[in-house]
Parts: structure tokens; sequence; C-alpha cells
């Protein structure tokens, strides 16, 4: 059975994210793009917790998955997940580094929570920060329960990540020492994708994903993965087909595995090049290199953005494949192409709601309309939405890397298409 696997979102309690991230918000979202198992998020914030207890039951005694018990079906699963703030020195340096956890159940995630509240703040945000060593910590999860699944999150990122440019690591076992044995998986983030990653080849026997890490309910499924997962389906199966790196057969068998993940286009993440904000300054890493990684124009430091660390760290060319790699598409999310289409600025504009629902009403959920929608079956909607999909699947893009913060930006019409008779007004 094949599944769409979203597995690092937030709640309503983590800074800078949508009051509206409710487990039914969240759920509604999910029909709508068309995932079918999506993380709880913040598990260890206490009335999170509380939501997930209260508003959630399991679909069979020790799947591990959950739903809503007001939901109509199960088509919508809940997996127990959260990330989490580490904050320490090592090596006589600062880290700063955020985790990815999935738990087997309630109960571990109930004896973890009493575990952290003994010693650190788990009541201020929704993604805690803990001054514990990511060794310590694995170590810590692991004795609770030995099925709780830990990895890297956005994996390059400058300021909160293993390999980030500003308090990460070179490789794996400097940050996680005797329990790297234990990490089985990482997230590309935003500002990656699978063969900037593919690069590095102490990378190779970890599984890549890609998460959303949505702080809205429009942003759930920007990245995803997707999974062949056997009936009944399972946290057990999950976990089996991460820790093993597990690939899923060709078409038409009934292999269980990772199949494919769902891609951001890299460049449209913040910190894709390196730049300098303030300056508002960006450049690809031979210009940051020409220029001593400082910025041109007032000579401070420049951010070193996900490209720059990756060439860094990398032993393989551009371009290098692995062996057994899993396929990726990079996606525009639908609510931006209609928004560019129809010549409005904000994804939230009314007129673009109300399109989009038309859409996923007429045609399916949002996943299916970016990937398999037979484009020339399309009737009903303005021409130029529909021409902006076929872009879209075919890279034809124009693309202004972020920096420093900053989101890319990602244009589907160029200006000359927008003076062309019938095109954008």
């Amino acid at each position: 059975m094949q599944q769409v696997l979203d597995l690092h979102i937030h709640s309503r309690y983590s800074r800078a994210c949508s009051p509206q991230l409710t487990l039914a918000n969240i759920e509604a979202a999910c029909r709508i793009k068309g995932v079918d198992i999506i993380a709880t998020g913040d598990f260890t914030y206490p009335e999170w917790f509380a939501s997930i207890n209260s508003e959630l039951k399991e679909t069979f005694s020790g799947s591990g998955l959950y739903v809503l018990k007001t939901a109509v079906d199960d088509q919508v699963k809940f997996i127990l997940s959260t990330e989490v703030a580490l904050i320490y020195k090592d090596d006589e340096k600062v880290r700063r580094i955020h985790l990815v956890i999935h738990a087997p159940n309630i109960a571990a995630v109930e004896k973890l929570n009493k575990q952290l509240d003994k010693k650190f703040n788990i009541r201020s945000d929704g993604r805690p920060i803990l001054g514990i060593k990511a060794p310590e910590l694995v170590a810590l999860l692991l004795k609770i329960d030995p099925n709780f699944l830990i990895y890297p999150a956005h994996i390059w990122t400058p300021w909160f990540s293993v390999f980030g440019s500003k308090s990460g690591f070179n490789t794996l076992e400097e940050c996680f020492k005797d329990q790297t044995k234990y990490i089985y998986a990482y997230e590309t983030g935003l500002s990656s994708d699978p063969e900037m990653n593919w690069r590095l080849s102490a990378l190779d026997g970890l599984t890549c994903l890609s998460n959303s890490d949505a702080h809205s309910q429009n942003n759930i499924a920007r990245e995803a993965n997707i999974m062949e997962i056997s009936e009944p389906l399972s946290y057990r199966k999950i976990y089996d087909i991460i820790k093993n790196q597990r690939v899923a057969a060709s078409a038409g068998q009934d292999q269980e595995g990772l199949k494919m993940t769902l891609e951001f286009y890299p460049e449209e993440g913040m910190y894709h090049f390196d730049g300098h904000r303030a300056c508002n300054f960006s450049c690809e890493p031979a210009i940051s290199r020409q220029n001593k990684n400082l910025c041109p124009k007032c000579q401070k430091p420049l951010v070193i953005g996900v490209l720059n660390r990756v060439e860094e760290l990398a032993d393989r060319k551009a371009g290098f494949r692995p062996k057994n790699a899993v396929p990726f598409k990079k996606l525009v999310e639908l609510d931006k192409i209609i928004a560019e289409a129809l010549g409005v600025k904000s994804r939230n504009s009314l007129a673009v709601q109300k399109q989009h629902r038309q859409m996923i009403r007429d045609f399916g959920n949002e996943l299916f309309i970016l990937l398999d929608l037979d484009l020339e079956k399309i009737t009903g909607i303005d021409s130029r939405i529909t021409e902006g999909l076929r872009r879209v699947r075919a890279g034809e893009l124009i693309i202004s890397p972020g920096f420093d913060g900053e989101y890319g930006r990602i244009n589907i019409f160029s200006e000359s298409d927008k003076n062309k008779q019938g095109a954008l007004l």
C-alpha cells in the first residue's frame, strides 16, 4: 500500500507557528494535501501531549499509529514525533543541533517527558531547548525504549544542524560518538535535495528523508516521503524501512520500502546560497571564497549556506548517483502556482483559495494534482494554471536562491510571458 508520510511538523505551541495547528486542522489539511501519515510534532510539550492523549486513538493495539477519535475513517494516521534543540559545548565549541524523534507509542513518550521535565524546561516551547549532548540524549531515549527513532533535522542549515556552518560538526561520528550506530537516517531540509547529499559518501549508510517542517497547514507536505508499506500499517514497519534502508521494488511489485521523496526546490530554501541579509547580498560558494567569506559591502562575515557546506564536505562530484538511490521529484505548492498564474501576490488571497478549493473538489488531492493529474484532461480552470503545472513538472522555472534566512524566489512566468496576449495581466 502506497503511503505519503510527512514526519516533521510543529503544533500551535511552537514559536513562530500558526495558532490554527490543532490536531483536527492538521488532519483536515492532510486530506486536502494527500498525506496519509503525519507527524504529531511537539510531543514533549505538556499541553500538546495532553491533546494527543485525549484526541487520538491507536489504529489497533500495538500499531503505534493514531487517528482522531472523531475521524470518519483512518485515512490520515498520526505518528508520534517531535523536534528538539540541543545547545551544549563540545570540543571547546558551542553546538546547536536539532534532532527529529519518533516514538513507538504514547507510553514511551510519557516516560521520556517525565525524564526531561526533571532537568529541562519543556514548557516554554513546543520545540524545547535541552542542555544535553547528542550522544547522551540518544542513550537516554534508547534506555527508555529501544524503538525510539532519532535522526538529524535539516542536516545542513547553518545555525541548528549537525553539519551547519555555524555550530555543526564535520562528521556524524564527531557529533554522536559511540551512539552513531543508532542513527539510521537524516533529513535533507528545505535548502538541500537528495542529489546534493549523494555527494557525501558518509551518508550512504543512512536513509534520506524529506519532511516539511511545517509551521502552518498550507506548508504540510511541501516535502514528504512516499513509501510502500504492507497492511496492517504500523510504526514498526516504518521504523524497519528507515532503519534498514529498504527501497521499494519497481512498479507492480509489493515490496516494502521507500519509493520516492518529494522535494522543495532547494534554491527556494532560506539558506541555499551564502549571503548577508542586512546588505541584501548573496553569492555562490566560489564568490564567497574570492571574498574570503566576507560581505563585499560591509566586510562582515557571510552566513555560509548549505550549497557551500556541501561542497566543503563532499568527496564526490556533483551529479554522482549512489547505487539504489531513491528517486525524488521537486514540487511547488499548488496555491503558489495558482497565485502566480492569476497574478496575485499572496497565496492566501481569497481568489487563490477559492480556486484551490475548486481544483481539490474537481480533481483530487493536491499531491495527485501536482504529480499525476493528466493535464490534457483539465477543464473548467484558467489555462494559465495548467501551464503553470506543466512548467513546474518540467522544471522550467526562474529561480533566485535564498540566503541568510531569506526564502528564495521561484517564478513560473517571466515578464515577457506576462506581457503576451492571453498570458498574465
